[in-house]
């Protein structure tokens, strides 16, 4: 007995010496991490060195029966396996995470197939518990790692390891020991005590994992893994398939396995710089070589590289580096589209004459190009009709998107020979929407169009006062029904980014149906007219498109936000808003527009707001029946004629109240009023034409459904300016115009009728 007990100690000293060093590793829990330390690398656990391992039984191939210990629990049982070595059959798998079915005689056949998201969990197999020792397999295919589900078994190149938690599968997904895969892998793993996440460093890589969380970072992304980390018996636990995403491993399932292609090759990586490349130009390279094994990178080799692509064309260029261990990577591939050089536009114009009458006119056609993309035109002297005989040289300057130029210049002779006039010229050919200089003081001589107009129901909520608001409040607040409009102009002198908001109350015992028919906002804005003008912009276009119309419900006694434009950016110190509106609710709703600290709830803090007092310039108020219909039936055009808007005479201001102080009120100017213009019959050959004359104006009309700026670039001034808005043509014309005037401009206007000079 003593003879046989020292030949089993003999033959397991030989045991010792030609099994590889135990390398399993102990997880960490997240919960007690093993140092104080912020960021630590983890230490890995050698097996012990004086651990006695005790085997009886057979040698002849029979069952070997054995205690053994649980690495986990400490509990003893008796685990029965073959002796015989098996044969596990392998096929490569070349797309991740595909499903391979191997078969080695028939009733493998009969293996159901599993994947990750229809996985068939074997029945559990009596796994020999034996921590410590590892078993020598038949060799695997290199760089290879086998793992078994509901096992603890992990066989890679040939050798057997034990993981301190099996591969388990829950809800369709495979959860593994994460440090038992790493160490196996050969990354790194960290744990950062103060954030209470555990780091996988590939290289490059980093995947930070947390417990109770289907959350993962990779490089500081934030992912989604298919199932949640979690800890069991001190082992972290995490989703196999959120590391083999992110990190690239192949994988295949094969039979009651899992099979993880592992390269410890090299991986090399580079890019070029600029992002475009010309003939030419030097470019320069940037490389990002690694190992995964964590090995140096100490060698690299090229193949097309170039510092300067001589000609245009597409080059190919491979990258490789050899890491320490002498091992090269696959070669990086990248394909260069050298471009040809850029090349400075070609600046070209051509006029329909080489010489032209005073006042007659001149047809420029742009005739300029660019081998990309030309970004900026500018042109100098080009006026439609010169009123001084003599050569007129005329240029034009383009410039292309990488900001190189080119002028064209060209010479024309005017004759001393006049065919129009300086104002018969400009009110034939000015375009619509520009404007034109002309004596303004005549205007009050011409002949009023003496026209009736009806008011038809829509309440008028204009917001305007205080215009510079200096604190946070209720602007405005009244109750409306039925068709309502709201104008709203204010600018932020706070000291602070806030918002407006319009909030809608249903106070009435039934649900209310509020619809938003249509809404031009603008801004913020530095510039009160530019605000004003496009804001009556996007009002018109709202029209035409119906692109805001909207439907809210509201409960009885709720509170809503309506005309979310308005508030969805901050407004700066000093910035304005503009906004025009037209909603219908068939019952009563009271409307609260605020001005708040850009970070406040308003239907959180609306019940405390103060009512805040007007300025005392500019109005407030609600105004009833403010969509006025003016029709004129009688003809226009034979003479020059005035239709006057917005003077309190001819066309007089909507009285209202101001709700909140319960004062009367004038809406000076009618601004929020939307006129309905109809002019039934305008001769043939009619200019129709925009003359403001009390001051600046800059916004929009419509004109036969047409959207016309006054003007296009910039304002109109009284009142010696006038804005084109129409010319009939040969043939009399119905003239139908929609106005509303555009917040910050002035009132009155005057649309001038007039007849145009003959043509020559």
């Amino acid at each position: 007995m003593k003879f046989k007990k020292l030949t089993m100690l003999t033959i397991l000293a030989l045991f010792s010496q030609v099994v590889p060093a135990y390398t399993a590793s102990a997880e960490m829990s997240m919960d007690e991490p093993v140092s104080s330390s912020i960021i630590q690398e983890e230490s890995r656990l050698e097996a012990p060195a004086n651990k006695e391992m005790k085997v009886e039984g057979k040698t002849d191939g029979s069952s070997v029966t054995e205690p053994k210990e649980d690495a986990v629990s400490g509990t003893k049982e008796t685990a029965t396996e073959e002796a015989d070595t098996e044969t596990t059959v392998i096929t490569e798998g070349t797309v991740t995470g595909t499903v391979e079915e191997v078969t080695s005689n028939p009733e493998d056949q009969k293996t159901p197939v599993q994947t990750e998201e229809n996985p068939v969990v074997p029945e559990s197999p009596v796994v020999p518990e034996v921590p410590d020792i590892l078993e020598v397999q038949p060799q695997s295919s290199s760089s290879q790692l086998i793992l078994y589900y509901n096992s603890k078994k992990m066989v890679q190149d040939g050798v057997t390891y034990y993981a301190p938690q099996p591969l388990q599968v829950k809800n369709g997904v495979s959860y593994v020991p994460i440090r038992a895969l790493v160490d196996r892998v050969g990354f790194r793993v960290l744990y950062n005590q103060a954030t209470k996440e555990t780091s996988i460093i590939q290289g490059n890589n980093e995947l930070k994992f947390k417990t109770n969380s289907n959350k993962y970072k990779v490089n500081g992304v934030t992912k989604t893994m298919k199932g949640t980390s979690y800890q069991t018996q001190n082992t972290f636990m995490v989703p196999l398939t959120a590391i083999t995403a992110a990190l690239g491993i192949k994988y295949s399932v094969v039979n009651k396995s899992i099979v993880m292609n592992l390269s410890t090759k090299p991986i090399a990586s580079f890019s070029i710089s600029p992002s475009e490349v010309y003939a030419g130009q030097a470019v320069t390279y940037k490389v990002d070589g690694f190992s995964p094994k964590g090995l140096s990178i100490i060698n690299e080799r090229w193949e097309g590289k170039k510092d300067v692509f001589d000609a245009p064309g597409r080059f190919t260029i491979k990258y490789y580096v050899q890491d320490s261990s002498g091992t090269w990577s696959d070669p990086y591939s990248l394909t260069v589209n050298v471009l040809r050089p850029n090349q400075p536009p070609v600046a070209l114009f051509v006029t329909d004459k080489e010489e032209y009458k005073m006042g007659e006119l001149i047809t420029y056609t742009d005739q300029s190009s660019d081998d990309e993309a030309i970004v900026k035109t500018e042109w100098n002297n080009n006026a439609l009709a010169f009123f001084t005989p003599g050569p007129k040289t005329i240029s034009l300057t383009v410039k292309d998107n990488k900001g190189l130029t080119n002028t064209y210049q060209k010479t024309i002779i005017i004759t001393n020979e006049t065919l129009y006039s300086l104002t018969e010229f400009n009110q034939l050919f000015t375009p619509i929407g520009d404007k034109f200089s002309f004596d303004g003081s005549t205007v009050p001589t011409w002949a009023k169009v003496n026209y009736s107009y009806t008011d038809y129901p829509s309440t008028l909520l204009r917001s305007n006062s205080p215009e510079t608001v200096y604190k946070e409040g209720i602007v405005y607040k009244d109750i409306a029904v039925g068709n309502t409009r709201f104008l709203i102009h204010h600018k932020n002198n706070t000291g602070k980014k806030v918002k407006m908001y319009v909030v809608a109350t249903n106070n009435n015992s039934a649900t209310a149906i509020l619809r938003t028919e249509n809404l031009g906002f603008a801004g913020p804005s530095t510039i009160a007219q530019a605000a004003g003008k496009k804001a009556v912009e996007r009002y018109f276009t709202t029209m035409q498109d119906d692109s805001k119309r909207t439907a809210t419900t509201l409960k009885p006694g709720e509170s809503k936000l309506i005309l979310t434009d308005m508030s969805k950016t901050s407004m700066k110190q000093q910035e304005i808003i503009s906004l025009l509106s037209d909603v219908y609710c068939d019952y009563p709703i009271e409307y609260n527009v605020v001005i708040i600290d850009e970070n406040s709830d308003p239907l959180k803090v609306l019940y405390r707001l103060p009512i805040l007092d007007r300025d005392g310039v500019h109005n407030r108020g609600t105004y009833p029946n403010a969509t006025r219909e003016i029709t004129y039936s009688d003809r226009l055009g034979e003479k020059p004629e005035r239709l006057v808007i917005g003077d309190n005479n001819d066309d007089p201001n909507l009285s209202g109240i101001d709700p909140m102080v319960g004062v009367e009120a004038s809406n000076s100017g009618n601004f929020g009023v939307l006129y309905k213009i109809t002019l039934e019959r305008v001769a043939p050959n009619t200019l129709i034409s925009f003359n403001p004359r009390g001051g600046t104006y800059t916004g929009y009309a419509m004109v036969n459904g047409e959207i016309t700026p006054l003007y296009t670039d910039g304002a109109v001034r009284a009142p010696n300016e006038q804005a084109v808005l129409y010319r009939t043509g040969e043939y009399e014309r119905k003239v139908e115009i929609l106005l509303t005037a555009a917040p910050a401009s002035s009132l009155p206007v005057n649309l001038l009728i007039a007849p145009l000079p003959s043509k020559n």
